[in-house]
Order: C-alpha cells, then structure tokens, then sequence
C-alpha cells in the first residue's frame, strides 16, 4: 500500500499541494483528476521523487520513504509514464526500453545486442507494437514513442505505476490494448495511478477516482458511486453542458482558403475543400487519416506533389510557417505543443509575443520593446485566464492546460485570419476545455475569423464546428454540413461520421 500524509509542497508564488492525504491500494486503478494547475502533476513528481514535500510524510508498505530523486523511485518498484513524450531519439526503441537494464557479458560491460533485442521485443508485443526493436525512435510517430514509453516502464516490473494522460496520442484501439494491460496488471497486484481528463476512460477502467481542486483534495469515491456530471462538480464546483455552443454567421460568399485537388503521396489523396469567413470547419478522423498531414501542406512544413492552393481567391503558394502567417495570415496551433509550440525554457512572454516580434521591434535598434512585451503578454494572460506568477515565469514550470493556452495565445496575439487548431485540448481539464471551445466559436463568431479545428474528440468536434469534414486514408471521405443547427442532434452527427468511416 501507499499511502500520503498531509504532503505540501509551495514554489515561489505558488502554493501548489496543502495537506493532501490519500491511500492507493494494492490491485487498484486508482484515478487522479483535476483541472490543470490544481496540482496533479506535482503530487505525482513527489511520489516518484523528483519533487520533494515541504511538508508531509509517504509511506510505501508501511516504511517511510525519504526519495532523493527518480532513481531511489525506481528502486522502491515506482515508475512513471510521463504524458509529455520522453525518448531518446537517435536511440533505438529496444535502447529506450532497456536503458536501465542491459543485459552484459558477465561484468565486460559488453552488451548482448540479440539478448536485449529478444527482451524488448517480449514488451512491444505486449503493447501491441509490430516494428523491429532496432527501429530508430526518432522515425516514430507521437503514438508510437508514447507505446515505448509504456513498454519501458512494463519492462521495469513496477508496483506502483503512474500513467500521466497515458492514451492522449492514441488511437482508440490502441488504448484498447494498454487497458487490456492495465487490468492484467491489477489483477497482479499492482497500483496503478491514472491520470486522465477523459472521464469516459476513467469510468472504464478505474475502480477508485481522488479529485484535487486548487491544491487540496476535494475528496474519494468509489467509481461505482459517481456519474461524469458528479464528478464534473467536484473537480469544477458548478455544472457543464455539452450542447453546441450556437449558430455561426458563416459567409459563404467569402472564400478565404481553397484547396483544389491536393496530392502528396503518404499524405494527402485528391483532398478538395473550401474555407469561408467565420466558418469553424472541423477535420476529424482517426489517428493518421491525413488532417495534420494536410495542415502542414497549408502552412508550407510540406510540399504538394500537384494540386493547388487558393488565399481568398488567389493561387498562393507557401513555402514556410512564417510565409503563411506574414504573407497571408495563417496561424496553426500545432498538436505538438512539447517540441514543436513552445519554447519550454523561455519565459511566458516569449512564447506569447514570439510572433508579433517583426511589429514590436525598434526600427532603428532591431531590440523588442519590452514595454510592448509585457502588454501583449498580460493582455492574453488575463484573456485567456493563464495561471502563472507572471510574464517573467518559465513556461515549462506551468502545466498542460496553461501551456495550450500560451500556445493558442500566441497566434491570437498575432491577430491571424485563418488558424488552424490540431487538437487543442488534448491533456486540458474539463474547465480550460469549455474556455477553448467558447474562445474557438468566438474567434469565427465574433471576430469573423475563418477557422479550422482538427480533433479525434467527437464530442469536442460536434459542439464546436459548423462543418465537418471525415478524413479516412489520407482522403475527405464525407461531409457532414450545418452540424450548428437547432435541429441536429449528436447522436444524428456521430451516426453520420460512423457511417463515413465504416
């Protein structure tokens, strides 16, 4: 058993855990929810010792556990699987899982590359993965190093394992196969501690749910006791509805974005569409059916084979991000927002001012006013309620959901008329999720902004978009249009993308 008496813990400004006491039991799946910053990832980087408590005591089969750092973790039986993707990249994917355990010729320090290979493959079998061992990590795809970070820490024999937004690169079958592994483990022996924002997986696979709210805990239940609108309130303290957020004032006569016949081979087949003024088109499909593959191709990260593409009415053609956004206005909130949104050891108004430096630079100097910096900073902080000490704090000290929102903030802060959003609520709590939404209807609604929203959440595709389009194999495969009418229901639209994609 594991057990936390009365752990705080406070940074500078910050009073992120008071007093929280919890048990997790042997054979348990035992959730962790909680809006972002109040305070789950900190519990949990004390609990595998990279933070320490302030205040407080844990205790791991009745010892009392004094770690100095992740390592006395792993020694105890502790592992973590962290969401942010944490992988060697010019390293093998059996090197990644072995790291810690390679197995040697006696004490020659030679390794036994066929051994290590043989074990590694045992634990991506196990996870469902069929590449070689010797696949180089960096070839893999977002999903793909999440699996290896599963099977690293499978392959660490843990008995107490912390799984941190474990499935929020995976397909649906995918997390299919992780939860099959989860129950063999419990019925094992072992404590697993899941954290998760989808409450339809917490429902699913766990047996216990422990709330945090602004640093405390709020309390525990048995999964058996609670429905998703319960413990809603308890993470948020008031109610949410799911219901589409309101009829926008598409124009069609308003063309903004045409994609005519694009082709680039493994990334878009034969994709055609139109973008209009204050339109939300939604892109969904599963993991891998092209949506992203195609952002890229407008933003200019990819090439097209042939095919074309039209910015209000003219051929354009894009050859970089900045193209795309000091050209023709183009912002896209990457899914990517660990290595490719953010710059994590900069301070909050870099990242959020980072576009709009060529506007806030002196003429004559080239040096950024910092008066402007800290402006446009504060002003977005406040608009899009982002919890940090202020503009000067370290944007990979804060936590998932702010740091979408300084992601999303800085292409608002750039003022862009067409935004591409790649799924901007992945890792975010249930409170910053509906804020993202209300803020993506807003844009098209009140600011008549042209936007599209690429998400594998149909709930979250449903409420939000006026249009979607189904992507399978690289290809629009349906359209679904007036999804923000009065008179469509969810279960007509999701009837209608299950149909698309059978």
């Amino acid at each position: 058993m594991l057990e936390l008496k009365s752990i705080s813990k406070s940074f500078p400004g910050v009073r992120a855990l008071e007093n929280i006491s919890l048990r997790f039991e042997p054979g348990e799946i035992h959730a962790l929810v909680g809006e972002n910053g109040a305070g789950k990832s900190t519990l949990i980087k004390i609990i595998t010792g990279i933070y320490q408590p302030d205040e407080g005591e844990i205790f791991f089969d009745n010892e009392r556990l004094n770690f100095r750092n992740y390592h006395d973790s792993l020694a105890k039986g502790i592992d973590i699987v962290n969401q942010e993707i944490q992988v060697i990249p010019d390293s093998t994917i059996a090197e990644n899982i072995m790291l810690d355990k390679m197995i040697t010729v006696g004490g020659t320090g030679i390794i036994k590359w066929k051994a290590v290979n043989s074990v590694a493959k045992r634990y991506l079998d196990m996870v469902g993965m069929t590449l070689s061992p010797n696949t180089v990590t960096r070839e893999l795809s977002a999903a793909q190093k999440q699996l290896v970070q599963i099977a690293k820490a499978l392959a660490a024999n843990a008995r107490v394992l912390l799984l941190d937004e474990p499935t929020s690169s995976l397909t649906g079958h995918e997390a299919g196969n992780l939860f099959r592994i989860l129950r063999e483990l419990k019925s094992k022996g072992v404590t697993i501690i899941f954290v998760s924002h989808k409450f339809e997986e917490v429902f699913a696979i766990c047996d216990k749910v422990s709330v945090l709210r602004d640093g405390r805990h709020v309390g525990t239940k048995q999964i058996a006791e609670l429905n998703t609108p319960e413990l809603i309130r308890m993470m948020i303290g008031r109610d949410v509805t799911q219901e589409h957020l309101g009829k926008l004032d598409v124009d069609r006569g308003h063309e903004v974005l045409r994609v005519d016949h694009a082709v680039r081979k493994g990334r878009a087949n034969d994709v055609s569409f139109s973008l209009y003024e204050g339109e939300i088109l939604g892109f969904y499909g599963l993991v891998g059916a092209g949506r992203t593959e195609l952002a890229r191709i407008i933003i200019g990260e990819d090439k097209l084979d042939s095919g074309a593409l039209f910015i209000r009415g003219i051929p354009a053609r894009i050859n970089s991000v900045g193209g795309a956004l000091y050209r023709h206005r183009i912002g896209y909130v990457t899914e990517n927002r660990k290595e490719e949104g953010l710059l994590l050891q900069s301070p909050v108004c870099t990242n959020v001012t980072i576009t709009v430096w060529p506007l806030i630079r002196n003429t004559w100097t080239r040096l950024i006013s910092r008066t402007k910096e800290v402006s446009i900073t504060r002003g977005m902080m406040e608009a899009m309620n982002i919890r940090t000490t202020g503009p000067n704090q370290t944007t990979g000290d804060l936590s998932g959901g702010n740091q979408q929102k300084i992601c999303i903030s800085k292409w608002l802060a750039a003022d862009c008329d067409i935004l591409i959003v790649d799924e901007p609520t992945v890792g975010v709590d249930i409170g910053a999720k509906e804020q993202i939404h209300q803020l993506i209807w807003d844009l098209a609604k009140k600011q008549r902004k042209a936007v599209i929203l690429i998400s594998s959440d149909m709930p979250e595709i449903i409420r939000v978009a006026s249009r979607i389009l189904v992507f399978k194999d690289h290809r629009i495969v349906g359209e679904i249009p007036d999804v923000d009418s009065s008179n469509r229901t969810y279960g007509e639209v999701s009837g209608k993308i299950g149909q698309f994609l059978h």
